[in-house]
């Protein structure tokens, strides 16, 4: 009998360990819940969230406690400074507060992308998950709770939703006269004049050829495309329905005009030329091109202005006026002009003395008129019985006196450095 109640009483102790051992292995698996009382206050760490991005959420557990201006910055107890794009929803209640116990089990939820982990556990009163946006713009509404106790945050911008301002350009903005290609950007900023990245703007225009209808902003939350301009043009940026548009000019034309000599002109005689360039056109130079192998610069001009050239042979010449303007586009005009023989120019020879006796000096001036370049020497031939008979100047006087009477016939020939000679004569007579 004895044995009997011992072995019924060592098997009531196992089961008891078993209960036991059951009971704690239930109460692991309960997680630890916020008690009631608690507050729970979320923060982002931006105000907006690209698409295909993700931020950082802090949530603050505070037992007995009041919402909190702002989380607590890891691993020093500091209060941090993120930013929110609206108050987060709390409840509160009065008292000092303090963080729940470590390992408190906080859940979240959101209406736009999900939040990783989706279930986390405190420590000093803190949670922190990431909120991954996805590829959908919009306002996101995260929840966060534990037991009774729960917190939003409300109105996070994902996407598109973030842009506040659109602002565009065109780089350049002002093309030369022919058209050209330009670099339109666009820039989305959020409320706080951030770029906002990752965004689809759109582009359309009037009359330029873009190179896309669309481009996703870069990381500064730019979005460029090119466009081909042959025209004054207007681009318009749209994104979430907020516009800016730019408009892209062209330099006027530089108008170009270049006239000659209605007639021919002889070699040796200046021609007039007059060119011509547009009231509004921004020249930087004008260059003429006379045809014989030289070329004059007239700088930047506007208006009309003549200027005049020398042909040395005759011949028909193309002359060729080059504008260039501002942004280096050119623009080229001709004409021509047919240029005749040199004519010879007149010389007249005065005598200091048109009755001279024998012996007596004479001095002879030769006077040159027409077309003329530059004058190499003076040939003399001072006529009969004549001291010297003849002689070479580079002056245009010489002098001769005569051993005998009567007249005396004097002749000049001019050489020039280019174009024909000029003959020129006169008549003395000596008395005795």
């Amino acid at each position: 009998m004895v044995t009997h109640t011992r072995r019924l009483s060592t098997a009531a102790a196992v089961l008891g360990a078993i209960s036991i051992l059951s009971f704690a292995t239930a109460c692991d698996k309960v997680p630890l819940l916020a008690p009631t009382g608690t507050i729970i206050t979320l923060f982002p760490a931006a105000t907006s969230v690209p698409l295909n991005g993700d931020i950082e959420i802090v949530a603050t557990v505070i037992e007995n406690g009041v919402a909190s201006a702002s989380p607590t910055t890891p691993g020093t107890g500091t209060p941090g400074t993120p930013t929110t794009p609206t108050a987060p929803t709390a409840t509160t209640s009065a008292g000092a507060g303090t963080p729940v116990q470590n390992g408190t089990v906080v859940s979240f939820t959101t209406t736009i992308g999900r939040i990783e982990p989706a279930e986390a556990r405190t420590s000093n009163g803190q949670v922190r998950v990431r909120f991954i946006s996805g590829g959908q713009s919009g306002t996101a509404t995260i929840t966060a709770f534990s037991g009774g106790a729960s917190g939003k945050l409300e109105n996070l911008k994902v996407g598109s939703a973030a842009a506040e301002r659109l602002i565009i350009s065109a780089s350049p903005q002002t093309l030369p006269p022919s058209g050209g290609t330009t670099t339109i950007s666009a820039r989305v900023e959020d409320v706080a004049g951030s770029g906002v990245p990752g965004v689809p703007v759109s582009f359309t225009t009037d009359t330029a050829s873009l190179s896309s209808s669309s481009a996703t902003t870069d990381q500064s939350g730019v979005a460029s495309i090119t466009a081909l301009i042959s025209r004054t043009a207007k681009v318009t940026a749209n994104v979430a329905g907020k516009t800016a548009e730019v408009t892209v000019n062209l330099n006027p034309r530089t108008g170009i005009t270049l006239a000659g000599p209605t007639t021919p002109v002889s070699a040796g005689v200046p021609a007039t030329f007059t060119v011509g360039v547009a009231a509004t056109a921004n020249i930087r130079n004008v260059d003429i091109s006379f045809g014989d192998g030289t070329s004059q610069s007239l700088g930047a001009i506007s208006g009309s202005t003549t200027i005049q050239h020398t042909y040395q042979v005759e011949n028909t010449y193309t002359v060729r006026a080059t504008a260039t303007e501002a942004s280096g586009f050119t623009e080229q005009v001709s004409t021509s002009v047919t240029i005749l023989p040199g004519q010879p120019p007149a010389v007249t020879i005065t005598a200091s003395n048109n009755n001279p006796s024998i012996g007596e000096t004479v001095i002879f001036t030769a006077t040159v008129s027409g077309a003329t370049s530059t004058i190499l020497r003076y040939d003399w031939n001072f006529g009969t019985a004549a001291v010297p008979p003849d002689a070479q100047t580079t002056g245009n006087r010489a002098t001769a006196s005569y051993l005998t009477t009567g007249t005396k016939i004097i002749t000049v020939r001019v050489i020039q450095a280019s174009g024909p000679s000029g003959d020129g004569q006169t008549a003395i007579t000596v008395k005795p």
